[in-house]
């Protein structure tokens, strides 16, 4: 077929328009719809996001070794409800970027290997309308994938464990239902990452066409930025890229919420998925469909697609630097981490006093502070690293001398820390305590942290 045949069948004349209307967006969605999820990978999919998660989950959950080192791990034996936290951390780091690879990342680029872009063409006449169904029934499908994982972690913790209290970050309890609400509202705010991964997605399947680079870009990108967050990097940079949503939601679960990360991460993550998802679909439509050789370059992508992302960053880096004040360093400073561990430490000390049936204590009266070092520097100490040391005092109604234990802490970049108590052994010195129903994990044996980055004045 030539040229001009293809461009004549691609362009149909007024007159046959006349007599056969354009297939409207809502039956190109639901045809698109319907061939994403005739995939066996597809369906293969979404089943494993609906039961896999539950039975992982339940299945830790009755086991004496727990995930210590994911966050809300150690309380999976406690509450129902650390469970879909745990898969939503896991799902953040793999499982979103993987899942929006293998859908949003080709959508287009399988008319490209079966090579029905004509037909595709002849049928519906409109590349508008075609790019308008194919990303809406992607994101139709991922959006499936995400609710299965959400729904099913949450059902297997549940079942397992029960509706219990969960511990916050910063040691206070939650109630089962300000803990549903949240774990609710978290999985709700990482579906702004993965839509910006989507859009990625979307454009690696545009302009790279059957290569598997486009199928592979979103993965990519997530690695990168998830490689950029264990970097030292400035506060400002941290929060400009997408992937921050994926961590920001551990803010949720302080008192009073950390929304100022949290948010920025949000509307950042939004501005990448229209700004991809815009580009795509600037590029679908210059694309030439009458050659059947042009499916993508990494040239077009690299000029087209990356610059642009690449002047995105620099422009939310800024706007983020002027926004909150956190131009420089990493917003991990000694005294925010006294302040959070001795938080922390008073709210489990209450904890255990109920458990172990002591008499009741406030926080006033514990008056509870820390003192910490990294290293060899004791003043100013700032940054990630696990040679945190801090030595935390408190008081007891009608004691004398204070009370004090030891922890080591481990901090990330993104601000969350395990303190690992060394003693007193009746505070920290061990796992289990016993209680009058049994032994129970001791909560100042091990406990999560986490350090909100920006400063005081930019907190939600």
């Amino acid at each position: 077929m030539t040229a001009s045949a293809s461009t004549t069948a691609v362009a149909p004349t007024p007159a046959s328009n006349a007599g056969s209307p354009r297939v409207s967006v809502a039956r190109g969605y639901r045809f698109e719809l319907v061939k994403l999820v005739s995939q066996w990978r597809i369906r293969l999919l979404v089943l494993a996001c609906w039961i896999a998660p539950a039975l992982f989950v339940a299945g830790v959950s009755q086991q004496s070794t727990l995930p210590a080192d994911t966050l809300f791990g150690r309380w999976m034996l406690a509450t129902g409800w650390a469970g879909p936290l745990v898969i939503l951390g896991f799902s953040g780091t793999w499982a979103l970027p993987l899942l929006t690879s293998v859908v949003a990342g080709d959508v287009f680029a399988s008319e490209d290997r079966l090579g029905t872009w004509r037909h595709l063409l002849v049928a519906i006449r409109s590349p508008r309308r075609i790019f308008a169904a194919k990303a809406l029934s992607s994101l139709t499908v991922i959006l499936l994938l995400v609710a299965g994982l959400a729904a099913s972690s949450t059902v297997g913790g549940l079942v397992a464990v029960g509706d219990h209290p969960l511990v916050g970050l910063d040691g206070h309890l939650l109630s089962p239902g300000d803990a549903a609400g949240k774990v609710l509202l978290a999985w709700v705010c990482v579906l702004a990452p993965t839509l910006a991964l989507a859009g990625i997605g979307l454009l690696g399947s545009v302009a790279l066409g059957r290569s598997p680079m486009g199928l592979l870009l979103p993965a990519l990108v997530a690695l990168a930025m998830q490689l950029a967050q264990m970097l030292p990097l400035p506060v400002a940079v941290r929060l400009a890229l997408p992937s921050w949503a994926f961590i920001a939601w551990n803010g949720l679960f302080t008192s009073p919420a950390q929304l100022g990360p949290l948010v920025i991460g949000v509307v950042v993550s939004l501005v990448w998925a229209v700004l991809a998802t815009l580009i795509a679909y600037l590029l679908f439509l210059r694309r030439d469909f009458t050659n059947l050789t042009d499916d993508g370059s990494a040239r077009r992508a690299v000029t087209a697609g990356l610059l642009p992302l690449a002047g995105l960053v620099t422009a939310t880096v800024a706007v983020v630097a002027a926004t909150t004040g956190a131009t420089t360093g990493s917003g991990i400073q000694q005294d925010k981490v006294q302040a959070s561990l001795a938080e922390d430490f008073a709210h489990l000390y209450r904890m255990q006093t109920a458990q172990l049936h002591r008499p009741e204590v406030t926080e006033a009266q514990l008056r509870s502070t820390a003192a910490c070092t990294k290293g060899d520097v004791k003043d100013d100490a700032e940054g990630a690293g696990n040679d945190w040391r801090c030595v935390v005092s408190w008081h007891l109604p009608g004691v004398q001398a204070p009370g004090q234990a030891i922890y080591q802490l481990d901090i990330t970049a993104d601000g969350r820390f395990v303190a690992d108590g060394d003693g007193p052994k009746e505070v920290n010195g061990y796992f289990l305590v016993r209680t009058v129903t049994g032994d129970a994990p001791n909560p100042l044996w091990q406990f999560d942290g986490t350090v909100d980055l920006l400063p005081a004045t930019a907190k939600g």
